[in-house]
């Protein structure tokens, strides 16, 4: 199985809360948490990682 090559985002705190991002595997999303790389990695289908980064836009306008 090829690696995934994890990404912090950009929109990460100081603090160290954040996520990190795999976009390398073809038709897969994989996201952990920064602080806890050797734990779980959750993957997710691009139209499910849309749907999911799309609520974001919807969460700032409230």
């Amino acid at each position: 199985m090829t690696e995934f090559h994890f990404v912090k985002s950009s929109y990460s705190s100081t603090s160290g809360e954040c996520i990190e991002v795999a976009l390398n595997i073809p038709g897969t999303i994989a996201v952990q948490d920064s602080k806890s790389t050797g734990g779980a990695v959750l993957h997710l289908t691009p139209a499910a990682w849309a749907a999911f980064t799309a609520g974001f836009g919807r969460a700032a306008r409230r």
